[in-house]
């Protein structure tokens, strides 16, 4: 099985004070995704979370599109219930033009951040989450039409791909009817049915954008030179992530070396075996075998690799090592 590989990057930083640094190494990421031959480099949308740098996708791949020369490069995604569809047209439009034939729009439903921040980031405190299928139906229209009131500028160029992001059957069923192509987050839901993909494939409409449907599947990827090593970085993030979820973190993220060193309670270790199923972790061959029985099992056209591992070196190789198993 032949499959497309790219990567979704999320700038994790690993304490509050390091954004900087996370951007940067965003930057470099996008730069060995592309060396190595990766299809598309996505970025994400996250609020209020003192570890995630990507707060504006948009503003993070413009700084990417100079930094890089041929990589496709999108959002992973939008949340656009927080926005105007009109403004995000045209951010894309202008992205699209300073970057022809590179550009992806991938939009979500989910605010990215809890409640009282999405309130915040709604104009009039009244985030618009039940108009979700109304708003990508404005934002293709201001892509895709050329007779919009008030018209996009800059124009849009006509290859601009709208893509669907979700990880539940309400997202895939509005891709299959929109024709649009389609990105289940594995890695946000571990437990998504692994029919979703099988649903938006089962009731694609053809559009003009898109005559066949399409799927992406986003999993977490912990590749390493010994699977001792890959579990190791695995542990680290799941930890990390448990101590965010529970607000543990303060901010900041425990070392690997800390993570060995971490007690698991019940609670962690419930937390950790609820994600065993949506990801690979081991070395390049075992993570091969994993990623095709996912793909097989979701029925996906290409794979998005999430590797977020504590130290940059690590992701690095990881990539590396993903690409050549996939080769």
């Amino acid at each position: 099985m032949t499959l497309a590989l790219s990567v979704l990057d999320q700038s994790l930083a690993r304490s509050a004070d390091q954004a900087a640094i996370a951007l940067r190494e965003t930057l470099d990421m996008a730069r060995h995704c592309e060396a190595l031959g990766y299809q598309r480099f996505w970025v994400s949308e996250h609020h209020a979370f003192a570890a995630v740098a990507g707060s504006a996708p948009e503003v993070l791949l413009a700084a990417l599109g100079a930094a890089t020369s041929s990589i496709r490069l999108g959002s992973g995604g939008i949340m656009l219930p927080h926005y105007s569809a009109y403004k995000v047209a045209e951010v894309f439009s202008l992205l699209a033009n300073l970057y022809p034939n590179r550009i992806d729009l991938g939009v979500g439903r989910a605010p990215g951040a809890d409640m009282s921040t999405a309130v915040a980031l709604a104009t009039d405190g009244k985030p618009k989450f039940e108009k979700f299928p109304e708003l990508v139906a404005q934002l293709s229209e201001y892509l895709w039409s050329d007779n919009t009131s008030p018209l996009v500028s800059p124009r849009p160029p006509e290859n601009i791909p709208l893509w669907m992001l979700g990880s539940s059957s309400d997202s895939a069923v509005l891709a299959a009817q929109r024709g649009l192509p389609y990105n289940l987050g594995l890695f946000i839901n571990p437990q998504a049915d692994t029919r979703l993909i099988g649903l938006y494939k089962q009731h694609f409409q053809p559009s003009e954008q898109l005559q066949a449907p399409y799927a992406i599947l986003t999993m977490s990827i912990f590749c390493a030179d010994t699977e001792e090593q890959a579990l190791a970085l695995q542990l680290t993030y799941d930890l990390n992530l448990f101590r965010f979820f529970t607000g543990q973190s303060q901010g900041r993220s425990l070392t690997p070396q800390e993570a060995q060193l971490h007690p698991l309670g019940p609670q962690e270790q419930a937390f950790i075996a609820s994600r065993q199923n949506s990801r690979a972790a081991g070395t390049p061959q075992q993570v091969r075998e994993r990623v095709l029985q996912l793909a097989a099992e979701h029925q996906a056209d290409e794979i998005m690799a999430v590797t977020n591992m504590y130290y940059f070196e690590d992701r690095k190789r990881s990539f590396q090592l993903l690409k050549e198993a996939m080769a």
